[in-house]
């Protein structure tokens, strides 16, 4: 079975923009149950990304401080129609727990770490075999 992104990621994906305060993207975040949030610009296009991790309390960021003072703008993002490796890749490459999802430059949906073990914990996806072990030479196997 060939999965896209389409098929793992959450959609609707809750968006902010980068003229919202901080404390609105910590009570949409508690109130999803969401780490992470799309910041988008008037045309949907993804912007940057806000994590939980960004709105820690001891970083000293107050409630009415803008979105875009907290936001990493390095956001990267996959196609809604690629597959699970891509955004996988993308992940580990870059040490990311989500990846945004796009289509037509507008963000529409994300995939966390979460998404892609639930992929493998239901049998969805399979890897390729392990390598088997090279022959000794002389020994038997």
């Amino acid at each position: 079975m060939n999965v896209t992104v389409d098929e793992l990621m959450q959609a609707p994906v809750m968006t902010i923009t980068k003229h919202e305060t901080v404390g609105h993207a910590r009570t949409l975040m508690a109130d999803h149950h969401v780490s992470a949030l799309p910041v988008v610009g008037p045309d949907g296009a993804p912007l940057g990304i806000v994590t939980a991790t960004d709105l820690l309390d001891g970083h000293g960021h107050p409630d009415g401080a803008p979105v875009s003072q907290v936001m990493s703008t390095s956001t990267y993002t996959v196609p809604r129609r690629e597959g699970p490796h891509v955004a996988a890749r993308i992940m580990r490459n870059h040490h990311l727990h989500h990846v945004v999802v796009v289509d037509d430059h507008r963000v529409v949906g994300m995939v966390s770490s979460f998404d892609l073990l639930k992929l493998v914990e239901d049998h969805r996806y399979v890897a390729k075999g392990a390598p088997t072990p090279a022959r000794q030479a002389g020994g038997r196997r």
